[in-house]
This record gives structure tokens, C-alpha cells and sequence, in this order.
């Protein structure tokens, strides 16, 4: 272990220390020690893995600031890594060189609107713990290829773009668990384009990022966002996240954005269950993905709508909890789920309380062969559950009804347009079904009035 004091660093917070400390990173040891005090640095530290062998920095347990001024990243650390994570592929100067950089115990400031945190390069189990990141355009940025990286109890705030940055990276076997990653102008968690497979974002508190403005578009942003128009997302396992912002706040909270092809092959295996989701336009947005699982989370205070899936392929959504306010609470929020284009999905066992969505509660359009079946669909505002030019879909075993005393749901079930072929049979309604004999069948629903006293 190399302490920087002992080739010059001062830590003062006002002498230029980076010739002194990639002096004591190519000099010593590997593993740079930084005392407690502030370090200002002009251009990235670079720990070549390939050069240096084992590397990594050390801070005084948090009492150890790096002060970036100038632009790229404080860190920089790259490897050669150019196989898989199986044993069998990682040559052998990965293991004699290069794995397992760890970085902790320190703080990293930008003072240059193009200053970055870190980045890692062709890395082997980079790990990135208890460490703060702020006022820098991204926090963690990863490129090219990086393998089994872990980034945990870490605090990500307020950068000009994002926290966590997958740049075009081929990047397998991530886990990202225990942070806090906050106030970001783009998205706390950012993957564009790549080839990116195996990622658990677990147990982490993401919120507040939003603000991404001038000539960007700030749908675009939030506190999750992967965007594959010519790469891959997938296997992505979203759990356990508190994940908010403001309601006035554009785009999602989570927002997958796959190939507009059709395929549906680019977005897959992406699992959305357990989160507190809330106060934005939108709250989970996932477009053109295959075998897509939103399940057992609590959504509020979409102010467009909770949930919008278009051009899914056999996605489930259910156990989910949507509820903006408690009967009557008066609000902006919409909510409601929709439906555009999707094939082969379940829509099962949600509580959607108090939608003003004017499209349903539930609305799907142009959609084929779904189920919508054990919901509660209570309040809505306007309709329950709609269908719209939809083929086979089959809507049963719903109760939608009100417990206001003054009712305002116009229609439980609505199934209409260039409908063709679907069922709604065995729900409680409170209201009117409305499906012609062309658009489909009608059999054993129950109508009750509405409950009252909500």
C-alpha cells in the first residue's frame, strides 16, 4: 500500500496533486492510500491494470476528497480483460494482473462541467464501495468490455448527466445494491446501446432525477433508463428499489426502450417486481420487450399513467398495488395501465384504486390473445377496463365497482372499434359492459350497484 504523502501529495485543497499521485500510483504499490484531506487534480489518475498489476485506492474512510478540474474522469481504471466470465475464457493475465480493482473509502467532486467519477475499461471484477461521486457529468462510466462488476453502499448525487453510465459496453454479471443515487439531470442508472445481460439493481434508494433540458429530450430521462436501439437489454432484475420523483417530473421512473423492428428481441427478461414507484409523468415505460415481468410493486402518482407497455411480447403484470390517494383525495394524477400493441400477456391480481385515466383503468389497443382477469378495478373516474381493435383477449373474474357514494364510472368494461373474438365473462361490474355481438361475448357477469359510503 503507497501513501501518497510520501511522494508529495499535500491534500491541502489548493496545490495541484496529480503529477504527485500517478507518481505514487506508477511508483509504489498498486493500491494508492489517500490520508484524510482534499486533493485537487487537473487530469484522470490512471491505474493501468496491465501496466501496474493489482490496483486500487484506498480512502480514510471517507474523509478523503478528490477534487476534479479538469475534464474526463478522476479515475480511470483499465484492464485487458477480453473473454467471458467463464472460467474457461478468462486468460490467464487477468487473473496474474489485472481482477478485482476495488475502490473505496473516498470522496470524488467535479469542478469542470466535463469532469466524470470513474471509469472503468476492459475490467474483471471492479468493485466500488463506500465511495461519494457529485457535481460531475457521470458518476460511474462503464465502456468497451467490463465483467462481474459489483457497486455497493455508494452515494451518486447530482451529476449534470448520469449516476450510473453503460456506454456502449459489452457488460455481464452486474449487481448494483445499497446506493443511493439521487438528483441526477438524466437517469440514476443509464444503459445505451451495448450488448448488457445479468444485471440485479437491488435494495437501492433512486429518485429525484430529473431536470434534463436544453436541446435533450427530457422524456428520456429517469431514475432507470435503458435505451437499445441497436443493442441488447436483457436479463435486467429491478428489486427492492424505492424508485421517485416529482409528478411535474418527464419521462419514467423505469424506462426500457428496445429495437423499433418488431422483433421484440432486443429487450427481454426484464423482471420490475417489489418497488415503491412513484410521483412522475410516467412510472414504468417498456416498449418492444419480450417475456417482461412487472410484478408485486406499489405505484403511485403517474401523472400521465402508472404503467404503459407497447409492442411487448408475453408480458405479465400483476400483484401490482396503484393507488394515487385514498377515495376522493383530489389530484392531477391520471394513472392507470395501457396497453398498445402487445401480444400473449397477463394483466392479473392488481388493486387499481381511484384512476382518472379517460382511457380506463386498464386500456388495451390493438392488442392480441391477452388476459385481464382477478383485478380489482376500483373509483375510476371515468371507465373501468376498455378494449379497443383487440383480437382474442379474454376479460374475467374482474370486480369493478365503486366505493364512492357519488358514482362517476360511466362503463366497467368497454370493448369496441375493430374488436373481434374477445370474451367477458364471471366479473363484478358496477356499471354498464358495453361489447357488441362483433366485437365479442358476454356471458355470466354479475351487476351490482355501486357499494358507497367510500
Amino acid at each position: 500500500m503507497t501513501l501518497a504523502t510520501h511522494f508529495g501529495a499535500t491534500g491541502d485543497g489548493r496545490t495541484d496533486d496529480t503529477a504527485a499521485l500517478q507518481h505514487a500510483i506508477d511508483a509504489g504499490e498498486g493500491v494508492l492510500q489517500l490520508a484524510k484531506g482534499t486533493y485537487r487534480i487537473s487530469r484522470s489518475l490512471e491505474f493501468d491494470t496491465t501496466r501496474l498489476g493489482y490496483v486500487g485506492i484506498q480512502g480514510a474512510q471517507g474523509a478523503s476528497r478528490l477534487v476534479m478540474v479538469g475534464a474526463g474522469p478522476a479515475v480511470s481504471v483499465v484492464g485487458d480483460h477480453r473473454g467471458t466470465a467463464t472460467p474457461s475464457h478468462v486468460q490467464p493475465h487477468t487473473w496474474d494482473r489485472e481482477r478485482m480493482p476495488i475502490l473505496s473509502g473516498l470522496e470524488i467532486v467535479g469542478e469542470h462541467p466535463q469532469a466524470d467519477g470513474i471509469r472503468l475499461k476492459r475490467t474483471m471484477q471492479a468493485t466500488i464501495q463506500n465511495t461519494l461521486v457529485r457535481r460531475v457529468r457521470h458518476g460511474i462510466h462503464l465502456v468497451e468490455r467490463n465483467r462481474n462488476f459489483l457497486l455497493s453502499a455508494c452515494h451518486i448525487y447530482d451529476c449534470h448527466e448520469t449516476g450510473v453510465f453503460f456506454d456502449h459496453c459489452n457488460l455481464h454479471q452486474v449487481i448494483i445494491t445499497g446506493n443511493h443515487i439521487s438528483y441526477c439531470k438524466r437517469a440514476g442508472i443509464y444503459q445505451y446501446n451495448g450488448d448488457v445481460h445479468n444485471i440485479q439493481i437491488t435494495g437501492n434508494d433512486i429518485e429525484y432525477n430529473s431536470g434534463y433540458g436544453g436541446n435533450r429530450d427530457p422524456q428520456q430521462s429517469g431514475e432507470i433508463v435503458l435505451s437499445a436501439p441497436e443493442g441488447i437489454i436483457s436479463e435486467y432484475t429491478i428489486s427492492g428499489n424505492t424508485l421517485q420523483a416529482t409528478r411535474e417530473a418527464p419521462g419514467a421512473n423505469v424506462l426500457v426502450l428496445g429495437k423499433e423492428d418488431g422483433t421484440g428481441t432486443a429487450v427481454r427478461l426484464v423482471t420490475v417486481t417489489g418497488n415503491v414507484l412513484g410521483s412522475r409523468d410516467q412510472n414504468v415505460v417498456i416498449t418492444d420487450g419480450v417475456r417482461i415481468s412487472i410484478t408485486g410493486n406499489t405505484i403511485y402518482s403517474g401523472t400521465r399513467r402508472n404503467i404503459f407497455l407497447a409492442d411487448c411480447h408475453t408480458a405479465v403484470l400483476s400483484g401490482n398495488t396503484i393507488a394515487t390517494r385514498p377515495a376522493n383525495w383530489q389530484s392531477t394524477s391520471r394513472d392507470g395501465i395501457s396497453l398498445l400493441r402487445c401480444t400473449g400477456g397477463m394483466v392479473s391480481g392488481n388493486v387499481i384504486n381511484d384512476c382518472h385515466q379517460e382511457e380506463g383503468a386498464v386500456s388495451v389497443r390493438e392488442c392480441r390473445a391477452l388476459g385481464i382477469a382477478n383485478n380489482q378495478v376500483l373509483d375510476s373516474r371515468v371507465l373501468g377496463i376498455t378494449v379497443r381493435d383487440s383480437v382474442g383477449c379474454r376479460i374475467s373474474d374482474n370486480t369493478i365497482t365503486e366505493l364512492r357514494a357519488d358514482s362517476q364510472m360511466t362503463k366497467s368494461v368497454r370493448v369496441y372499434g375493430s374488436s373481434l373474438h374477445n370474451v367477458i365473462q364471471n366479473n363484478l361490474v358496477s356499471a354498464e359492459i358495453e361489447c357488441s355481438a362483433d366485437c365479442g361475448q358476454q356471458r355470466a357477469n354479475t351487476s351490482i350497484p355501486a357499494v358507497g359510503g367510500g
